[in-house]
């Protein structure tokens, strides 16, 4: 089944390149990829695909039967929206979506899984058990379109005993995939801080409470909950990125407007932080006879890869690609919507090389250069196809 694999993602690969060029070239933001789920459907139709359900609005559930389907189940998991970015790559794929930008691979992750379905959909009479596509809306965005698919029952009737997804890698070669066993992503948390005082001229502070310097006395505390509360051997991150203090050089502003993110890996810490920055915006708010409103919104919890499928899917990917090209990560301090999967069924969530030296293909994601190796996709495609029939043989 292996070599069939192999051959059937590899036949694919000038299919799986145009598929992802369109989608690039088409991206849609988070909830809004109404155009992107009818191209997918199209494709699913087209290979034959029957069972197509609609969900969580711009969502769609798949389901593909083997011989003997209720045996066991298994999904995989896409995402499908892009980023308000501004492309600047040069290239003929490149965003038609003046500011919308597939800049995190979505387009890749959708394309691997539309591979997965026409393998998949070849194989159906080789295979026992059920395989359940999950082509998802809204990774980048609260609630996290995870979260809404969830909700809407993909994961019932039947139940998957598994839920896998990969993530394209611009620090991976192409070529080479990777995957940690256990706690893998960080908690997301978005801060949204309005601090009011008293404006006025900025050669009378004495008749003003200014927000700016409320501001840095903020700024400053909230570092603290990382480097004085939080226990040294749990991962946390507190970040501000946006600061608006709307003032001039003789002008005292009467508020200031930050947007920031805590991110960590412990659910009861989560929740002490939370209490710890609302109580130092509360006092300093207090002693210096401003107000301070600290919103915590709070998104997608912590990943966890099932230590048993994650080591069932790396042995299977280093059948699948060989020992030398299978990697073990580290933690990731980014966020992740599959999240929600890990919560409720054993999960495994690795990541899939799309790094090129020699080609130039090296941004970073959420970058306005980012792009990949499309050598990656019929590894994507191929492997992925691999893992679920290979869980679905595991006892």
């Amino acid at each position: 089944m292996l070599e069939e694999i192999k051959l059937k993602a590899k036949h694919k690969s000038d299919e799986l390149i145009a598929i992802r060029r369109h989608l690039h070239s088409h991206p849609e933001l988070s909830f809004q990829e109404f155009n992107t789920v009818a191209y997918v459907k199209a494709q699913l139709t087209q290979l034959g695909i029957t069972s197509i359900e609609p969900k969580a609005n711009t969502g769609l559930l798949v389901t593909i039967e083997g011989k003997n389907p209720t045996k066991k189940c298994i999904a995989l998991r896409a995402d499908m929206d892009a980023l308000p970015i501004t492309e600047l790559n040069e290239v003929p794929y490149k965003s038609q979506n003046v500011g919308v930008m597939h800049a995190c691979g979505h387009d890749a992750h959708t394309t691997c899984l539309l591979g997965v379905a026409g393998i998949l959909h070849d194989l159906k009479a080789h295979f026992e058990g059920t395989v359940k596509l999950l082509f998802q809306p809204g990774e980048e965005k609260l609630p996290g379109g995870a979260s809404l698919m969830i909700k809407e029952g993909v994961l019932e009737n039947p139940r998957p005993n598994a839920v896998i997804g990969q993530h394209v890698m611009p620090l991976i070669p192409v070529g080479k995939v990777g995957f940690r066993s256990g706690l893998y992503m960080a908690s997301t948390d978005e801060l949204y801080v309005t601090i009011k005082g008293k404006g006025g001229h900025g050669a009378m502070p004495h008749l003003c409470i200014d927000p700016i310097i409320i501001m840095a006395e903020l700024l400053t505390q909230l570092q603290t909950v990382v480097s004085r509360n939080a226990n040294p051997i749990v991962p946390s991150v507190l970040s501000f990125g946006k600061v608006i203090a709307n003032g001039a050089t003789n002008v005292i502003p009467n508020e200031v407007y930050l947007e920031g993110t805590f991110r960590t890996l412990d659910e009861n810490w989560r929740a002490k932080a939370h209490e710890r920055m609302l109580a130092i915006a509360d006092g300093i708010a207090k002693a210096h006879g401003a107000t301070i409103d600290f919103e915590i919104r709070k998104g997608y919890p912590f990943l966890l890869n099932d230590p048993e499928i994650t080591a069932k899917a790396k042995a299977a990917a280093i059948a699948y690609l060989g020992s030398d090209q299978v990697l073990d990560l580290d933690i990731w301090m980014a966020a992740e919507d599959f999240s929600y999967y890990s919560q409720v069924a054993p999960a495994c969530f690795y990541r899939l090389g799309t790094r090129n030296e020699a080609k130039g293909i090296v941004s970073g994601v959420h970058t306005p250069t980012f792009d990949i190796d499309e050598a990656a996709l019929e590894i994507g495609a191929g492997l992925m196809a691999y893992l679920a029939l290979e869980e679905l043989k595991s006892q």
